[in-house]
């Protein structure tokens, strides 16, 4: 696989393809969605929610913060992950208005 070139692309690109990946893997779907349905950080009880492996989960979770969509907290040994709120909402933004472009050429194919 080649080198991607992000510096050929506009920071808006690049910000709507570094979120894309966000919801690349059903999993990162699914914590999303999980810490969406119990509005309140989760400490630990993921791997029983989404069926996966302990390292798997971790891994998805790295993702996440590294996108900056999820935060986490030390709480004494473990992490806790929830939204994070404002990184959420400026994401929904970008996308919406993305996704909100239509196709106005009809004669097209």
């Amino acid at each position: 696989m080649g080198l991607v070139k992000t510096e050929k692309f506009s920071d808006l690109q690049n910000q709507i393809a570094v979120y894309a990946k966000a919801f690349g893997h059903p999993a990162r779907v699914a914590i999303i969605q999980h810490l969406f349905k119990i509005d309140t950080c989760v400490c630990g009880d993921l791997v029983a929610e989404i069926g996966l492996a302990q390292p798997t989960i971790s891994q998805h979770l790295k993702e996440l913060k590294n996108l900056g969509l999820i935060q986490g907290t030390i709480d004494g040994t473990k992490v806790c992950y929830c939204i994070n709120k404002d990184n959420w909402t400026a994401m929904k933004t970008v996308i919406t208005t993305f996704l909100d472009n239509d196709i106005n050429n009809t004669t097209c194919c």
